[in-house]
C-alpha cells in the first residue's frame, strides 16, 4: 500500500510527507492543516493498536518546527522520553508502519535504530537524552563537525537526577546544544517536584510577558549613555525577569534560556529554535504544551491524559477491551487492605501511581504515599530513610525500572538490613513495549543481593499471600514480582513443603518441574503432556525463589531430572541458583534450566515472544521427553538425601 493510499482518510497533505524535506517546503497555512491531519492520523491508528497517544498529541507543532529548523539525520534529534516520538516517525516517512504499532512486524513504540537513520538512541527510559547529547556535542566539537544536537526533554523526564548531572556538564563544556523542554506539567500523572512547581509558576504568571515587553521597550528607547548605564539597565531587566520566572536556575548554570513559548504555536516555536540554533552554545527552549492536545477525551482524562491506553473507541475514547482482573489491581486492593491495619505501611512510586496501582492507596490514605517523580534511585534511598524512621515502605515500580537503582538496593537498603518491600509490576516478557521494558532481569540482577528475598506469585491468591508475607519481614528487603495483564485462575496446591507449593505429583518421580511464578499453569500443562508419555512429574512452585528453599533441594534429590522454567534471564536466574544449591548439598541429579536468553528480544505479544523462545507447553514437553529418554538410556539412578536433611 502506498503512503498516499494509507493516509487518504487522514488528509491530503499528510500523504505527501515522505521525509523532513517535505515539511520544510510547506507554508504556514499548510502546516496548520498538516498538524490537524497528523492528529487525526494518530487518533485513528493508535485507537486500534493502543500506544502513547496523549504525549504525542501534545508535540505535533513542536516536532514539525524541529524538522523545519534542523536537518535530520545529520542534525541529531533525541527524544526523552522516547514515547513522544510518534510524530517524528510520521515526518520521517514511517506512516505505513502505524497499522501495526507495537505489534509483530510493525513500528516500535520508541525510537529504533533498526527502523530509520533518523533514530539514533532507543530512548525508552527517562532522563538519559541530555547525557547522550552532551557526549555527542563533545564528539562533534573534537571532530570539527558542524552538526546540531537537539534533545527534547519532557513528559516528566526533567524530574530524573541524570538530567541535572548532564546539565551541569553541558554548561561547563559550552558546546552548541539545544535543549527543548517540553513542559506539559505531566509525566504519566501531573509532574511532581520542585522543578515542576517552578515551571508551573512561570506558565501561570500572567504578568511575565507584559513585564518583559515593558522592560524591552524601555531599554530600546533609552539613549546610549555609555557602558555603565547599559549594565545597570541590563541588571534591572534581569532582576524583573527573575522576580516572575525561574529561568535563573538555568542561566545560573551557564545555559541560555528562551521562553516560555506556546508549544502549539508553530511559528513561535520555530522562531525560538532558529535563535537557539544560531547562538553557538547551550540553549534551553522552554515550550509549554498540553498533553492530549486536540482530542477531547485525552484532554479531559485527569488521571494521565491518555498517556498509554490500549485500543480505544476513537470517537468516545472508551477502552475496547472488556474489564478483567489484572495483576496490578489485585496488588492495589491488597495493599490498601494491609495499610488499613498497618499504619506503618507507606507507598512510594516514581511517577507511576496509576500504572502500578499505588494510586488506590493514595486515594484511601493520601498522607501515606510519596510520588518522587521519575527518580528511581531517590525512591529507593528515600524508602531506606522511611524504614530507618520506623515505617515499612512499599516501593511499586515496573520491573525494568528498578534496574536503575541496583546500587541503592544493594548498599542503601540491603546492607542496612532495612524492611523495604519492592513490588515489581510488568516482570518478565511484557510484549508490546519491546526490549527496554522487558522485566526479565530482576531475578538474576537482584538475586546477588545478600539478605534480599524474592517472591514470584503464580495467581491472585498467592500474590495476596506473598505480599503480606513480604510486608511482615522486618529484618531485610523483599521483592514481590508479577507480570502484566490478566491474572489466570487460582491454582491451588495439593500440599506445601516448607515454603514450596506442590501443584501436582505422581507415583513415579521422574521429573521435578519447578515452575516459577505465573508459569504455574504452564507447568501443569507440561505435566499432563508428559504423563501421556508415561513419565511421572511433580510440579512445584517455590513461591520464594531467592534464597533457594532447602526444601526445594530435598525435592530435587528425590527425582531423576530437575527442570526449571522461569520468565527471566537464564544467566544467574533461578535455575542457576538452584543448580548451585544442589551442588552445595552434593545432590547430583541433572538439572536443565529453561528461561529467557540474555538478548534484546523484539516487541510483539507476550505469547508470540514466549513461543519464539520455546517457552510453550508443547516445546517444553518435547524437550523434557528427550532429556528423560536419554537418562533411561544411561540408567542413571537418583541420589536421595535423608528425610529432613539439608
Amino acid at each position: 500500500m502506498s503512503v498516499e493510499e494509507d493516509t487518504a482518510n487522514h488528509g491530503r497533505l499528510l500523504g505527501t510527507v515522505r521525509g523532513p524535506q517535505d515539511v520544510k517546503r510547506m507554508t504556514v497555512e499548510q502546516l496548520d492543516i498538516l498538524a490537524a491531519e497528523i492528529r487525526d492520523f494518530l487518533i485513528a491508528k493508535v485507537s486500534r493498536t493502543g500506544g502513547h497517544i496523549g504525549p504525542n498529541l501534545g508535540v505535533v507543532e513542536l516536532t514539525l518546527a524541529m524538522h523545519r529548523v534542523f536537518d535530520s539525520p545529520r542534525d541529531r534529534l533525541l527524544f526523552d522520553t522516547g514515547h513522544q516520538a510518534y510524530v517524528h516517525k510520521i515526518v520521517t516517512g514511517r506512516q505505513v508502519g502505524f497499522d501495526k504499532l507495537k505489534q509483530r512486524g510493525g513500528l516500535s513504540g520508541y525510537p529504533s535504530q533498526a527502523e530509520s537513520e533518523h533514530d539514533l538512541i532507543e530512548n525508552s527510559h527517562a532522563s538519559t537524552a541530555l547525557s547522550y547529547a552532551d557526549g555527542l556535542a563533545k564528539a562533534y566539537a573534537l571532530r570539527g563537525e558542524q552538526r546540531s544536537v537537539v534533545a527534547v526533554v519532557g513528559d516528566g523526564a526533567l524530574t530524573g537526577g541524570m538530567c541535572w548531572e548532564a546539565l551541569n556538564n553541558i554548561a561547563t563544556a559550552g558546546n552548541p546544544l539545544v535543549i527543548v523542554v517540553n513542559d506539559n506539567g505531566r509525566s504519566y500523572a501531573p509532574t511532581i517536584g520542585g522543578l515542576a512547581d517552578h515551571l508551573s509558576s512561570l506558565r501561570l504568571s500572567p504578568g511575565y510577558e507584559k513585564v518583559l515587553d515593558t522592560v524591552k521597550d524601555a531599554l530600546g528607547s533609552t539613549p546610549l549613555v555609555g557602558r555603565p548605564m547599559y549594565e545597570v539597565l541590563h541588571a534591572v531587566k534581569r532582576g524583573i525577569k527573575d522576580a516572575v520566572a525561574p529561568q535563573a536556575m538555568f542561566e545560573d548554570l551557564g545555559i541560555k534560556y528562551v521562553g516560555p513559548v506556546d508549544g502549539h504555536d508553530l511559528e513561535a516555536v520555530e522562531s525560538a529554535l532558529r535563535a537557539a540554533k544560531n547562538f553557538g552554545g547551550p540553549v534551553i527552549v522552554h515550550a509549554v504544551t498540553r498533553k492530549g492536545y486536540g482530542y477531547r477525551p485525552a484532554e479531559e482524562d485527569e488521571a494521565d491524559c491518555f498517556h498509554g491506553p490500549g485500543a480505544f473507541d476513537a470517537v468516545t475514547g472508551k477502552l475496547v477491551a472488556a474489564p478483567s482482573v489484572k495483576w496490578t489491581g489485585v496488588f492495589a486492593d491488597e495493599l490498601v487492605a494491609i495499610a488499613d491495619s498497618r499504619p506503618d505501611v507507606v507507598g512510594i512510586t516514581a511517577a507511576m501511581a496509576e500504572p502500578t496501582g499505588i494510586a488506590k492507596l493514595a486515594r484511601k490514605h493520601p498522607g501515606r504515599v510519596y510520588d518522587v517523580g521519575i527518580a528511581e534511585q531517590h525512591a529507593v534511598t528515600s524508602a531506606a530513610g522511611l524504614a530507618l524512621g520506623g515505617l515499612h515502605p512499599v516501593v511499586a515500580v515496573y520491573a525494568t525500572f528498578l534496574n536503575r537503582a541496583f546500587d541503592q538496593v544493594l548498599l542503601d537498603v540491603a546492607m542496612h538490613k532495612l524492611p523495604v518491600t519492592f513490588v515489581l509490576d510488568r516482570a518478565g516478557i511484557t510484549g508490546p513495549d519491546g526490549p527496554s521494558h522487558y522485566g526479565m532481569w530482576d531475578m538474576a540482577v537482584f538475586g546477588v543481593v545478600p539478605g534480599l528475598r524474592i517472591a514470584a506469585p503464580r495467581d491472585a491468591a498467592t500474590l495476596r499471600e506473598e505480599l503480606r508475607e513480604a510486608v511482615a519481614v522486618d529484618d531485610g528487603p523483599t521483592i514481590v514480582r508479577f507480570p502484566t495483564g490478566t491474572v489466570a485462575a487460582d491454582l491451588p496446591a495439593v500440599r506445601r513443603v516448607g515454603p514450596v507449593d506442590v501443584l501436582t505429583e505422581s507415583a513415579r518421580a521422574d521429573v521435578l518441574l519447578v515452575a516459577i511464578g505465573s508459569f504455574g499453569h504452564l507447568g501443569m500443562e507440561v505435566a499432563t503432556r508428559l504423563a501421556e508419555q508415561g513419565y511421572g512429574v511433580t510440579v512445584v512452585d517455590p513461591r520464594w525463589v531467592r534464597p533457594v528453599p532447602a526444601e526445594l533441594v530435598e525435592l530435587a534429590a528425590a527425582h531423576r531430572l530437575v527442570v526449571t522454567v522461569e520468565d527471566g534471564v537464564r544467566v544467574g536466574g533461578v535455575g542457576d541458583a538452584l543448580a548451585q544449591a544442589m551442588r552445595d548439598a552434593d545432590v547430583r541429579v541433572p538439572l536443565r534450566d529453561l528461561g529467557v536468553p540474555a538478548d534484546w528480544h523484539p516487541h510483539g505479544t507476550r505469547a508470540q515472544i514466549l513461543a519464539d523462545l520455546g517457552l510453550t507447553a508443547q516445546d517444553i514437553a518435547r524437550d523434557v521427553t528427550g532429556w528423560v529418554s536419554r537418562l533411561d538410556d544411561q540408567q542413571v539412578e537418583p541420589v536421595h538425601l535423608p528425610t529432613g536433611g539439608n
